[in-house]
């Protein structure tokens, strides 16, 4: 009688949006390595999402991912919104189902229904209002940098954040990874974008971590620098080959902010593969994006609260989610129509709206959707308020450089060898799921 088989041990990588287009330049060049070393060996497939460009978001993609639904079938549109659904997802099938160990380090819009089991790990993402089920560092880690995160645009990180951030690093950077993180927060002040890239060093160093501490068998690590920083500066890679160019003040002369989170990657990728050489390895990027054909300017409000509050809004909390979303609740419906109506009457000087308003009972999920550039002395104005010096109300977010396209991509260690030659096969994103929960009903 044969010996019953062992669970296969898994590790799914989101590396937000990478774009395998300008890894493969900057692999050609040298500079990634351990890309170099996987694209070499296994085949890269192209995954397909949505179809319609407002569909195309990572918050309703990675959804997609963790459940192994489209967007007509799981309905999630908004960050943070997976909290109102009760969608299976990934790590909970194979635990319930398979028995499986399981750890999520920062899924991105995913909620943490693992109550009861035993081991599981789930951290959050910063902007996912669901419960943390790890170990103490951990949890005081997460919310530092979900208090960092969701302040970056500000380069605001409270004291009792840095205390957090410094014990939970006491537990969980490995020393190896001392030197980058020193290295990249000394170079912060001339590429602020080098801040998003500690994080992320920090985030895999938890996953590498928690992943080790029980041998989990699947494991899955979100990453967003990657996609943060290419729709900041891809028309400062030397892989873009358009016409447009980022101001001096906004990225300096000769810096490639892009292919330093690539390097980045490229050193965590090797981290992973050499700690975990018997695991099966998925990196997927749910999109991918292009050059922006134009210049675009993205804002978000300084201080939420003290801008509704000057809006004439009489509203019961306001939480800020990515970039330009923020969400008010108000008391009751009635309160919120008026809170809708008021954010709508304020126009810039062009007559432009100033607020996207999506009105859901007591609760605005808002966006501010100005996208030329707010000059010093900028006013918005209903007629009846006007608030003068709106620039200084509002934060500089990005020049929007890169835009989202439906085609990812998927390195599978499981799919078998890479064909010299052959052209990347596509696959509806939706597969990715099914691909590693089918890695346990075959064992």
């Amino acid at each position: 009688m044969s010996a019953p088989r062992s669970k296969p041990k898994v590790i799914l990588l989101g590396l937000n949006e990478l774009n395998f287009d300008f890894v493969e330049q900057y692999a050609k060049r040298g500079s990634l390595p351990n890309f170099a070393r996987l694209l070499n060996q296994f085949p890269l497939t192209r995954t397909i999402a949505e179809k319609a460009y407002p569909n195309l978001e990572p918050w309703i993609q990675w959804v997609t991912v963790q459940t192994g639904l489209s967007f007509d079938e799981h309905g999630v549109f908004r960050l943070g919104d997976i909290v109102n659904h009760q969608h299976p997802q990934m790590w909970e099938v194979v635990a319930k189902k398979y028995g499986a160990s399981v750890a999520a380090i920062s899924p991105m819009n995913a909620s943490n229904q693992l109550a009861g089991i035993e081991g599981a790990i789930f951290v959050p993402d910063p902007w996912t209002q669901t419960a943390v089920t790890a170990p103490t560092d951990v949890r005081m880690l997460y919310e530092g940098v979900a208090q960092a995160v969701n302040d970056n645009a500000e380069s605001k990180i409270t004291a009792s954040s840095a205390a957090k951030i410094v014990l939970g690093l006491l537990r969980n950077l490995r020393l190896a990874s001392l030197a980058t993180c020193a290295r990249l927060a000394a170079g912060a002040r001339q590429g602020k974008w080098r801040k998003a890239l500690v994080l992320d060093r920090i985030m895999a160093d938890v996953f590498i971590r928690q992943t080790s501490r029980g041998e989990v068998e699947f494991s899955t690590l979100f990453l967003n620098a990657g996609a943060h920083i290419q729709h900041h500066y891809m028309f400062s890679s030397s892989c873009y080959n358009g016409p447009l160019r980022n101001p001096e003040w906004y990225c300096p002369p000769g810096a490639d902010p892009i292919q330093e989170v690539y390097q980045l990657y490229d050193e965590i990728v090797g981290d992973v593969m050499d700690r975990f050489p018997d695991y099966r390895i998925l990196i997927c990027t749910g999109l991918s994006q292009k050059p922006n054909p134009k210049l675009i300017f993205y804002y978000r409000p300084r201080n939420h609260e003290a801008l509704l509050r000057e809006i004439g809004l009489q509203f019961s909390t306001v939480a800020p989610r990515m970039s330009r979303d923020f969400l008010v609740t108000f008391e009751s419906e009635e309160a919120a129509r008026v809170g809708e109506e008021r954010m709508r009457s304020f126009k810039a000087p062009n007559g432009d709206a100033v607020f996207l308003i999506d009105n859901r009972g007591t609760d605005l999920f808002c966006m501010l959707i100005y996208t030329n550039e707010i000059e010093k002395g900028f006013a918005i104005s209903n007629g009846e308020v006007t608030i003068q010096d709106f620039d200084t109300r509002v934060i500089l977010v990005t020049i929007e450089n890169g835009i989202h396209q439906t085609t990812g991509y998927l390195i599978d260690t499981g799919a078998g060898r890479a064909i010299l030659g052959q052209e990347a096969p596509e696959i509806p994103l939706t597969e990715v799921f099914h691909r590693l929960v089918n890695a346990f009903e075959v064992a």
